[in-house]
Parts: structure tokens; C-alpha cells; sequence
């Protein structure tokens, strides 16, 4: 990864904060099928994949559909499997907005969550053990649930020193290796350092982009399913 990616993420912080949140990919799908005067409303009966996280989850800055939880959606249904995509990213989210946003993903009764947080808790000098404690109980409620977890791990702008970054970025392994989770090491891989797959503030995914944060996290959730 490039010094002008990872020093970039320091404005793509303020931009995440401010930034409006996507609309989350429809997690029901109804239709309506005429029989004379009936109408017959299918539910959708898929098992669920929960895009829970921040910005990235939430398609920040890309239009609505082309977030990389839409994307993941178009992999799944293409290789045949029976799940859907429920995007529960919210733009600016920390790690304790995570856990007080627990109930939201616990309610529409996951298989699997794709936990996505704390890059902002890092952005803002926040201390590791504090996100680290906070994605622990996001992890712990989601087991408990009976879901599986996949852990989408981040960076940080070299300019944190390396003492920081070193113990931001271990915190994902810990957690992963502690709660026998599968970890993506780097959820931007790929993306990050190219400009032409960024948007203007060095982070975020273009639609292209997305797509191949979609592809990297399907190789990590194709086992799963």
C-alpha cells in the first residue's frame, strides 16, 4: 500500500462522518403476482449475510447499487447460492457505535455477518484495547446469535507511528485467532494505493472499486456458504 493512500485516510475520516448513508441493499423482496383480482406476495425465504460496518458497508460516495454489499450480492447469486444481502453500513461509525447498533443486525437473524469496523476508532487516536473490547462483544453477541462472523480488517496512515499501526492491525488477527473467526487481513486489497479505483479522498472504492472489494471478500466468505 502506497504513503499517499494511508496518509489520505485522514481526510477520508471527515468525509465519512458527513457523508450520507447509502440505501441499505432491500433485504425483502416482495412481488406481486395478478390471478384475476389475487395478489400473492412471495417472501423472500434466502438466508441472510449482514454487511455491518461503516462507510465501506455503507457505499459511501457511490450510487445506490453499486456499493461492494451489491456487488457481493450480483457473486452469490451468480455461483448459485441461497443468501441475501442485508447492508447494515452506516458512514462515520466507530466500533461502540457498532455495539449500540447490535440490536438492528441481531433483528434480521443473520447466518453470517461481515463485521466491518474501526477504522474510524483508529482515524480518531482512539485506544486499540477500546476497539478491540468493542468488536469482542459485537463478536460474542453474533456467535450467541448462532452466526458466523467474518472479520474485514483495515490500516492505518503511517504517520500514527508504528507502535499504533502495529497494534491496530494485530487486533484483527488477535480477535480473529481468539473467536475462531475467518479474517480478511485487508479488506481494501487491491484497491488501496490506486487511484484510479478510489474516490477523491484516497479511501473509498469507486463502483469499480467495489467491485473487487466484493471479489475479495468472496473468497473469504465462499467457504461459508
Amino acid at each position: 500500500m502506497t504513503v499517499p493512500f494511508r496518509s489520505a485516510i485522514c481526510l477520508a475520516l471527515i468525509l465519512s462522518a458527513c457523508g450520507s448513508q447509502q440505501q441499505p441493499v432491500q433485504h425483502t423482496v416482495q412481488r406481486e403476482l395478478q390471478k384475476g383480482q389475487v395478489v400473492v406476495h412471495e417472501e423472500d425465504t434466502r438466508k441472510v449475510i449482514a454487511a455491518f460496518g461503516d462507510s465501506i458497508s455503507a457505499g459511501f460516495g457511490v450510487e445506490p447499487g453499486k456499493s461492494y454489499p451489491d456487488d457481493l450480492q450480483r457473486l452469490i447469486d451468480q455461483g448459485g447460492y441461497k443468501y441475501r444481502i442485508v447492508n447494515l453500513g452506516v458512514s462515520g461509525d466507530t466500533t461502540t457505535d457498532g455495539v449500540e447498533r447490535l440490536p438492528a443486525v441481531l433483528a434480521v437473524h443473520p447466518a453470517i455477518v461481515i463485521l466491518e469496523f474501526g477504522g474510524n476508532d483508529g482515524l480518531r487516536g482512539q485506544p486499540v484495547a477500546s476497539a478491540k473490547a468493542n468488536l469482542a462483544t459485537m463478536i460474542e453477541a453474533i456467535q450467541k446469535s448462532g452466526a458466523k462472523v467474518v472479520l474485514a480488517g483495515m490500516s492505518l496512515p503511517r504517520n500514527y507511528g508504528p507502535e499504533y499501526i502495529h497494534s491496530f492491525e494485530q487486533m484483527y488477527g488477535e480477535l480473529a485467532k481468539q473467536y475462531k473467526v475467518t479474517l480478511i487481513p485487508f479488506l481494501l486489497e487491491g484497491v488501496g494505493g490506486n487511484a484510479s479505483l478510489t474516490q477523491a479522498d484516497g479511501i473509498h472504492p469507486t463502483a469499480e472499486g467495489a467491485v473487487i472489494v466484493a471479489g475479495v471478500t468472496m473468497k473469504y466468505l465462499q467457504p461459508l456458504l
